[in-house]
């Protein structure tokens, strides 16, 4: 077999150069990502561009995703911006709704409902930057009837999303932390934890399938990280009206890595 038949069997191996762009576009996700939601809309394609294959460009990510969503997570829940008390009664769903999605990929049609979450999630982020006082006060009222009727349901929803598709899922979790009356500094941090719980499962199954290329996912792991805990201060910071405008732009980048993956 000629020397050219061998490397042509070979798997593309990206060069070690691509973290030039890879790391500074991993900062950029998390620190978005932190404040409000979608850094997968850059940190995917991002790896995609490296020429990674689908496989290992899905699980390299989810790798990639612990690190900044645990950081930002860390980052809400030292300055008590996460509501634990609700939070862990969530994960659980999250992660059943988000085992119940990857499975029913296989007998949905991906590109039908794409499209219809990126016009949901383009109506969603109109209406919210239309209402000049959402989400701008804190009225969360505790563990009621009401917060469990819009949580309960609507996490299970997000998480099958984020087992079918996947981008904007922090953002979809924000919005709905708010309609239970979190202010978005806390609507944030609380989409933050369930996040990094859904990324820890996702992070455990994909491990097993040997498909993570790890000396690109453990930098640019690190570079995600630092981004989301400048972003996380930042949003801290700066307060609920700027996590406002940083949520319209993450629509807009969601909505466009749907439709124009």
């Amino acid at each position: 077999m000629s020397s050219e038949g061998r490397s042509a069997t070979l798997p593309f191996v990206p060069s070690p150069d691509v973290l030039l762009y890879g790391l500074p576009l991993a900062f950029l996700a998390g620190f978005l990502d932190a404040v409000a939601g979608g850094g997968g809309a850059i940190t995917l394609p991002t790896l995609f561009l490296m020429g990674l294959p689908p496989a290992q460009a899905v699980a390299t990510n989810k790798l990639l995703a612990i690190f900044g969503s645990g950081s930002g997570t860390y980052q809400y829940a030292r300055a008590g911006n996460i509501e634990w008390g609700l939070v862990w009664r969530l994960v659980p769903l999250a992660l059943g709704g988000s085992a119940l999605g990857a499975y029913l990929v296989h007998f949905v049609n991906p590109d039908v409902f794409r499209t219809l979450v990126a016009v949901v999630i383009l109506c969603v982020g109109v209406l919210v930057l239309a209402n000049k006082r959402f989400g701008l006060e804190d009225r969360y009222p505790g563990l009621t009837a009401r917060v469990y009727a819009v949580c309960v349901p609507i996490t299970v929803v997000i998480g099958l999303y984020d087992g079918f598709i996947g981008p904007g899922t922090g953002t979809f979790l924000m919005l709905m932390f708010a309609l239970a009356g979190f202010n978005l500094v806390r609507a944030s941090g609380n989409a933050r934890a369930i996040n990094f719980a859904t990324n820890i499962g996702a992070f455990v199954y994909f491990l097993f399938g040997g498909q993570m290329v790890f000396w690109i996912g453990l930098p640019m792991g690190l570079a995600n990280a630092l981004g989301a805990a400048v972003g996380a201060r930042m949003a801290m910071l700066r307060g609920s009206g700027f996590v406002k405008w940083m949520y319209g732009i993450i629509v807009l980048l969601v909505v466009a890595r749907l439709l124009f993956r």
